[in-house]
Order: C-alpha cells, then sequence, then structure tokens
C-alpha cells in the first residue's frame, strides 16, 4: 500500500474575495511523482504553493480546512516554517540561481542550517550536484558563477540547491517550461530517478510531460480539484466529463 505523505481535507484558499481553491480533498503518496495540470489560473500552483506555505507571503491570503504533511497540520499555530520549506523544497518555473558561485549555491542552505565544516560541505555539494545530474558538467568551474550555465543547466542546480539541505518533498512548479526539450528531456529522467528518494509534485502545462513521468494526476479546474487518479487511468479512461475535454483539447 502506498503510504500518505500529504493529506488535504475541505481546504479553501482565498485571495481577498477570490475563492481559488475549493473544498480540496486529496492523499498525495509518497516516493511517486505526481502532476498537476489544468488551464492557467485553475488552482494548480496555488495548491503546489500552499504546500510549502509559500503563500504565507501574499497579503490578504486566507487558507481553512485541514493540511497534514506526515500527519502534522502545515498551518497549526506555532508551526516552524522555516523547518517545513526545509523538508518541502521548491524549484520554480524560472532558474533562480543565487549570483554566486555554483558551489556557494548549493552550500548555502546547510551553512544557513549551521554546517561550517568544509570536508562535509565539500560532501554535500558533490552529492547534490550529482543527485542533480550535473557534477560531471560543473565539477571543474564550482569556484564560477552560476549565472554562466545555461539555462537548462541553472535549473538542475536549483535542484542540487534544493537537495542540499535533505529535503523529504519536491516541488516543481513549470519547472521545465522555460526550457528547450533537451534540457526539459534531462530534468523529466531526473525527476524519474530522484522519485527513489524523494516525493515530487509537478505542476505542468504540458500533457505529453504528465502523461510520460508522473505516477498519479490530479485535473484542476476553477479551483476544484476535479479527478485525482493513477496517470495511465486518468488519460485513457477520466472518470470526469471535464476531464475527458481537457485532455482532448476541446477546451484549456
Amino acid at each position: 500500500m502506498d503510504h500518505t505523505i500529504l493529506s488535504a481535507r475541505d481546504l479553501n484558499l482565498y485571495y481577498g474575495e477570490n475563492h481559488a481553491l475549493k473544498n480540496i480533498m486529496i492523499d498525495l503518496p509518497e516516493r511517486q511523482i505526481t502532476a498537476l495540470i489544468g488551464p492557467s489560473g485553475c488552482g494548480k500552483s496555488t495548491f503546489l504553493r500552499t504546500i510549502n506555505r509559500m503563500n504565507d507571503l501574499i497579503p490578504g491570503v486566507k487558507i481553512t480546512g485541514s493540511l497534514t504533511y506526515r500527519g502534522e497540520e502545515v498551518y497549526a499555530p506555532g508551526r516552524d516554517v522555516t523547518d517545513l520549506r526545509r523538508r518541502i523544497g521548491m524549484v520554480f518555473q524560472k532558474a533562480n540561481p543565487f549570483p554566486m558561485s555554483i558551489y556557494d549555491n548549493v552550500a548555502y542552505g546547510p551553512r544557513t542550517h549551521g554546517i561550517r565544516n568544509r570536508v562535509k560541505l565539500d560532501e554535500i555539494v558533490e552529492q547534490s550536484l550529482r543527485g542533480a545530474a550535473i557534477w560531471e558538467e560543473v565539477k571543474d568551474r564550482l569556484k564560477k558563477s552560476a549565472l554562466g550555465l545555461s539555462g537548462g543547466q541553472q535549473q538542475r542546480l536549483c535542484i542540487a540547491r534544493a537537495l542540499a539541505v535533505k529535503p523529504d518533498v519536491l516541488l516543481m512548479d513549470e519547472a521545465t517550461s522555460a526550457l528547450d526539450p533537451i534540457s526539459t528531456s534531462k530534468i523529466e529522467d531526473l525527476a524519474s530517478e530522484l522519485k527513489k528518494d524523494y516525493t515530487i509534485i509537478m505542476v505542468t502545462h504540458n500533457m505529453q510531460q504528465a502523461a510520460r513521468i508522473s505516477d498519479n494526476t490530479a485535473f484542476f479546474l476553477m479551483g476544484e480539484l476535479v479527478e485525482f487518479g493513477e496517470t495511465e487511468q486518468i488519460f485513457s479512461m477520466p472518470q470526469d466529463k471535464r476531464t475527458e475535454d481537457y485532455i482532448t483539447g476541446r477546451f484549456g
């Protein structure tokens, strides 16, 4: 039986008057890739950002209902948000390396968590870059600026940076939408590799991508979770007419 790692019950989110997530009920299994699909502005990125409390940064947000991570309420009063974001890492649509060396980008998180030992940092940096399948490309230029890397390399560096703090879950918000096909396929291969050790939840606009690499797919529409299930079943035999219409390209 797959173990649930994240659970939403009657989860609602409001941006001011805008009801952006409506009664979301979902159980996300660990060490699998779950793809969130649906038209723009339908709630999938909002849901993703709710998981590691990125929406806290937006004024006027109100959240009701329950969201648990390994059985604990994510929005419990007194919850340590820094610790939560260490355990639930995020990779954004646009690669955002810090304007510093490749090495320092990856060592940044471990250093902020108090790791100062050079040997230990070297080890974490190498492991993380290997984990993000970019070590061979950068091992001779670790002291060079991360901004000199190509877009696809920068995105893998951002994945390495997320891995460096030993997270449990990796959220990917359209992580390949700005990349060329070759870089995209490297990151897809990487995601398939990483799910041995991590739970991956990805928002994607690319239905082929969802079909290729995810184990489960959730279809969002107008703030509602219309359907959630095994990717194969969602794409071959969707239960809801709206899912079928979206997948066959009738709208969106």
